[in-house]
Parts: structure tokens; C-alpha cells; sequence
């Protein structure tokens, strides 16, 4: 029997091809004045990876929420820089702070903010002057429109991070981004986990809308921005659990006045609604909402009720709120509010702003905050918006009388407060005011006209 055997012959691998990059800036198209951006086309995509990839020294970043690529090219064709857009950093204090957020404002418009991941270059050092700066700032101009035409909103502010060890900024710089000081230098090590890397980077940031910030810090987003708002989570605190159980236990000392056999207890009660107000909640159906966002823990520390046989801590319900408001002495629950929000803030800060929100027709609360922080310093509590001794005016006024000092300080109000008493209650304590002029006092709208057109450019105009 004859065996038949087969040689085979392994053939050799080829190597895999190199993928395809955008080619370096050539002397001749760096001299191209005009500079437009283009959306990365979805074709181009491997090739912009690729390019990143082989580089920049982070390599291409991973796509992740919101996501966009520019190509900024010549009026010629020639690409000049690659950029990457994604989501803003989750909580930056300096950032925060320059803005003037507070925990939830940040939580649900932080997709109002994008974060410049990547910027390559694709030409030598020195090839043309200012390029950099340049195809940075062509690209900022252009990304408003084509965020929104891939997302549905338009971001009002950009963020980056450069690495002192490798860069200085200059282009950020020289393109009108704004230093804002040193990231705390921690990587993200899960997805609620950040470990030190002892490598803090600088951080800037670029508004792009003239009014960003008092955007960011307004209670109603324009059309144009509004898609961006995000449901906050539950459990978001305006403060902190500790500053919540001290303000519990503070608010316990006010007369309740509704039967001895109530269920929930008004320590916790008001404190879920002076947390809801500080939050930003502005009726009794938003106070009752926030309330059922808190977590088991939480229910749990303010000695909230359990249900019978289980695990679960209630909240109240709409009808609580709504009979408390309206029984409860409005002027002894100011007095404890006021003397616990001075005794934490320190010292006033150089700007603070008076203004009133009523909860429906029930009770109004009027907040001196800062300007800068949104924080609140002091609180007062009317019933009426004018006309008794009870009103937002009075409760101004009051509250004036209640500061030691004001030396250095201005407080700003709406028209409303435009009132002679009020503003000599201010300058007695050593401060300074900024009242809204409106066309129902018309003899002192035209005063102010007429001081305006003698003295244009003075700052108290």
C-alpha cells in the first residue's frame, strides 16, 4: 500500500497596510489667508482616527455622549488642524465657582459646556505665524452652528486642559481662552472613582456666547439651549447632608402649628422645603417633587416615618406642604433661617442681590445672595407683594436693618426696591446700591436719563 503524501508551503503573512492620514502642511499652503471648518465627514472618519493616532501624543479620544470632529482646511482645501469635541468635566471647582453654579444647575446644563479633547496641529513649528491661535479661533466661531445641527442646542461655553510639563497654551492664550487655574490632578479610575495621578493640568475656558455665564445661571434657557437640559439626579442636595441634619435639627425649634399627633414632624418637613427653595424650586407641586427625588438614606436621616413593616422611609405629600405654609409663623421661621445662613457664609460678599419668589399666594421668601455664587446669605419671609406691613418691600427693608454693616458691599435690586428708605437703609451701613429705574417712577427715569447723557460711561449707569 503506497502512501501519497501533500508538501504544503506556508505562504508568508503580508504586512498589514498602514491607513491612509492627512498629509502635513505644506510651506506653500501655510501662507492661505482664509481659513474655513468643516464637520468631519463620516467617510473621513478612519483617516481623522488614523492621523490622531499617529500624531498626537494622547492619540485619537474615545467617542463617547456628545461628540464632534472638525477639520479645519485652507480656502485652498489643504487641512491645516484636526479638533475633538465631547462632554464637559462633571464638577470642576474653579469652573464652577467662575460661572457661579450651584450643585443642581451644574447637574442638569453641564451639557451646555464642551470640552475640547483634542487639537492637532498639522504642520511644523514655525511654518506659519499664528496658525495655531488662528485654526482655534476659526474653529470656535464655527462650532455653536455645527453642534447644534448634530445635537439640537448650542453650547455656551468651551473647556481644555493643557499640560504645563509639555505646553504653555500660547495658542489658548492668544485666541482669548481664559486661565482658570489647576485641575485638582486625579484620573477617573471607575465610573464613580477618581485617583490621584500627581500631574494637575491647567485649565481653560473660552465663552461661546457674549452672555454666557448669565445664561448658565438663569432660571429659563433660551429655545436655542434649552434641549440641553438634563433631568438631575435623585438625591441631589443643594447642600451638604451634614449642613441638612444641622438645619433639621434648627428648624425643629419652630412652633408647629398644626395637632400634637402629626406624622411628619416639621423639623424635616421645612427643611425639605428651604432645600427645594435653595434649589431653585419656586411652588408647592416643585417643593413636593423634590421631596419624593430623596433617597432611602436621606429619608432615613431626617427621621422621616417608615411604612409599616418594611424597609421603606415616606415623604410627605402634597396636602403637608400646602397646610404648613399655610399655618406656619413666617417671622420665626425667618429668624432661625437668617441666623443660620449668616452664621455659616463668614463675611458678605462685595456684591449680593435682593429678590423675592412667592410660593403661589401661600408665603414669599425675600434672599440677599451672592452675585458670584448664587449662595444665600440672608432670608426674609413676607405674604404680599405690596401695599401692607407684611410686604416684599417691608421684608426689605427689615432685613436691611438686620445686616451689622454693609462697608464695601453693594446689594442690587429690581424696581421694586427703588424706594428712598431702602437705599438710605443701605448707605447708613456702609454699603453701596444698583436700583432698576422703571416708567412708573417717570420724574426720576428722566433724572437718571439726563445724568446718563452728561456723563456717558460712568459706572453707576
Amino acid at each position: 500500500m503506497k502512501t501519497h503524501t501533500t508538501a504544503t508551503t506556508a505562504k508568508a503573512a503580508k504586512p498589514a497596510a498602514k491607513p491612509a492620514t492627512y498629509p502635513q502642511l505644506r510651506l506653500s499652503d501655510a501662507s492661505a489667508q482664509h481659513l474655513r471648518v468643516e464637520p468631519c465627514p463620516p467617510g473621513q472618519a478612519r483617516i481623522f482616527e488614523a492621523t490622531m493616532n499617529e500624531r498626537h501624543y494622547l492619540k485619537a479620544a474615545r467617542p463617547v455622549g456628545d461628540y464632534a470632529r472638525q477639520i479645519v482646511r485652507t480656502s485652498a482645501g489643504a487641512p491645516v488642524a484636526l479638533l475633538e469635541w465631547g462632554p464637559a468635566c462633571y464638577a470642576l471647582k474653579d469652573r464652577d465657582k467662575h460661572i457661579g453654579w450651584n450643585p443642581n444647575q451644574r447637574l442638569s446644563r453641564l451639557k451646555l459646556i464642551v470640552q475640547n479633547r483634542r487639537f492637532l496641529l498639522l504642520a511644523d513649528k514655525g511654518i506659519a505665524p499664528n496658525l495655531a491661535s488662528k485654526a482655534l479661533a476659526a474653529a470656535l466661531r464655527a462650532l455653536p452652528e455645527q453642534w447644534e445641527q448634530l445635537h439640537g442646542y448650542r453650547p455656551l461655553m468651551a473647556e481644555t486642559f493643557t499640560d504645563p510639563e509639555r505646553f504653555e497654551g500660547t495658542c489658548y492664550k492668544a485666541a482669548n481662552w481664559q486661565p482658570l487655574g489647576k485641575s485638582a490632578g486625579n484620573s477617573r479610575h471607575r465610573a464613580d472613582l477618581y485617583i490621584p495621578n500627581q500631574s494637575p493640568k491647567n485649565l481653560w475656558t473660552y465663552p461661546l456666547h457674549p452672555d454666557a455665564k448669565k445664561i448658565l445661571c438663569s432660571d429659563e434657557l433660551p429655545p436655542a439651549h434649552a434641549k440641553a437640559l438634563t433631568t438631575e439626579k435623585a438625591g441631589t442636595l443643594p447642600i451638604t447632608e451634614k449642613h441638612m441634619l444641622n438645619l433639621c435639627e434648627l428648624l425643629a425649634q419652630v412652633p408647629d402649628p398644626r395637632h400634637r399627633n402629626t406624622r411628619y414632624k416639621i423639623g424635616p418637613v421645612l427643611t425639605i422645603v428651604c432645600m427645594a427653595l435653595l434649589a431653585g424650586r419656586r411652588d408647592i407641586a416643585q417643593i413636593h417633587r423634590f421631596g419624593q427625588s430623596l433617597q432611602q438614606p436621606q429619608r432615613r436621616s431626617l427621621c422621616l416615618p417608615r411604612k409599616p413593616n418594611t424597609k421603606f422611609w415616606q415623604v410627605p405629600d402634597y396636602n403637608v406642604y400646602y397646610h404648613l405654609l399655610n399655618r406656619i409663623d413666617p417671622d420665626a421661621l425667618a429668624r432661625l433661617l437668617n441666623d443660620w445662613l449668616q452664621s455659616r457664609a463668614g463675611d458678605l460678599p462685595d456684591t449680593l442681590a435682593m429678590d423675592g419668589k412667592m410660593i403661589r399666594q401661600h408665603i414669599g421668601t425675600l434672599t440677599l445672595a451672592s452675585h458670584e455664587t448664587k449662595a444665600p446669605r440672608a432670608t426674609a419671609v413676607y405674604d404680599q407683594k405690596e401695599n401692607t406691613k407684611r410686604c416684599e418691600l417691608k421684608a426689605a427693608q427689615q432685613l436691611i436693618q438686620t445686616i451689622a454693616h454693609l462697608d464695601g458691599k453693594t446689594i442690587t435690586a429690581d424696581a421694586l426696591h427703588c424706594q428712598k428708605q431702602t437705599a438710605q437703609l443701605i448707605v447708613e451701613r456702609g454699603g453701596d446700591y444698583l436700583l432698576q429705574v422703571k416708567g412708573n417712577q417717570p420724574q426720576l427715569e428722566t433724572q437718571c436719563q439726563t445724568q446718563a447723557a452728561q456723563h456717558p460711561g460712568a459706572p453707576f449707569f
